[in-house]
């Protein structure tokens, strides 16, 4: 019977051979971690316990990894027991992951400032600002108008998933199906830059190998480091307070919404969330930052009808 590490293996090549190149790096990544932590050595499943899950936590943090980190391992590393379990390879226990970190925490804000978001949405005329820099503020502009839509899922969109200006697809993450209605102002940029090719059914022109293979899998990642670093160099040149990533327009887009007082039931089913708790996970740095402007406008309320004795 396989012992945890050859099983852990096993699972990821299997994630591989079927398509799922991401979280088969993933599980990968969980593994070369545990291995670390354990040793090089093969152990069985009854080894695992909450102490050892405990020690494991605490070894992640002691090498810098960050809370999100740590509960991506574990997370991976659960999927692997549950799944052994299932295959009566492992015993099962109860609350076996209750003590150790299995959430996502907001370690750092991701969303732009207003003044910040003015100078992205703005057309550039400025020297240093390079053609490929201009397209990647352009692209960035256009996930955000398209509801926060992730890097991923634009680069894998077809183009018979535009009909008029509607686009329907599936979410690469959750799998959840969406339709997004494409705004005058985001159509004028998809048909800057759809692709021209007759041949590729990709709506934009960022992979060209067929989708669930490894090299579409090696375009992707090539064209998500490259977006990142032309997003990178035009926030140096725009003097942005915050750095930029993919991430930032999704982030954006839900924080700009919530501010907006929409709904985070809404936000979540527009943004394709698993769940409403991944949305709120969003929103916690900006929801306390609500709380004390919502606390200072109650203060000048009162400031402005009774004077506040200050001792």
């Amino acid at each position: 019977m396989l012992k945890v590490v050859a099983f852990m293996k096993q699972v990821a090549d299997g994630l591989h051979m079927g398509g799922n190149f991401g979280t088969a790096h993933v599980y990968r990544s969980s593994l070369n971690a545990i291995v670390a932590y354990r040793g090089k050595e093969d152990f069985a499943f009854h080894e695992v316990t909450p102490k050892w899950l405990k020690g494991f936590e605490i070894h992640l943090r002691s090498r810098g990894c960050s809370w999100n980190t740590v509960s991506t391992y574990l997370r991976t590393f659960r999927a692997v027991y549950n799944r052994a379990v299932d295959n009566r390879m492992a015993p099962y226990v109860p609350h076996l992951f209750r003590a150790v970190y299995t959430g996502t925490r907001a370690d750092r804000k991701r969303s732009l400032e207003m003044e910040d978001m003015k100078k992205m949405f703005t057309k550039m005329q400025m020297s240093a600002v390079t053609p490929d820099m201009q397209r990647a503020r352009e692209l960035f502009v256009l996930m955000f108008l398209l509801r926060g839509l992730p890097f991923v899922d634009l680069a894998y969109l077809r183009k018979s998933d535009l009909h008029d200006n509607i686009i329907t697809y599936r979410r690469r993450k959750t799998g959840r199906p969406l339709a997004v209605t494409v705004t005058p102002e985001a159509m004028g940029i998809l048909k800057k830059y759809m692709s021209r090719d007759s041949s590729s059914p990709y709506l934009f022109p960022i992979l060209s190998s067929r989708e669930g293979t490894k090299e579409a899998y090696r375009e992707y990642q090539l064209a998500l480091r490259n977006f990142n670093r032309q997003l990178m160099l035009l926030g140096k040149i725009l003097g942005l307070s915050d750095r930029l990533s993919s991430y930032t327009a999704r982030h954006t887009w839900a924080t700009t919404a919530y501010y907006c007082e929409i709904h985070p039931g809404i936000i979540s089913e527009a943004m394709g969330h698993s769940s409403i708790s991944v949305t709120e996970t969003y929103l916690k740095p900006f929801r306390d930052k609500k709380i004390d402007e919502a606390n200072r406008r109650v203060i000048d309320f009162i400031n402005r009808t009774v004077s506040i004795a200050i001792c």
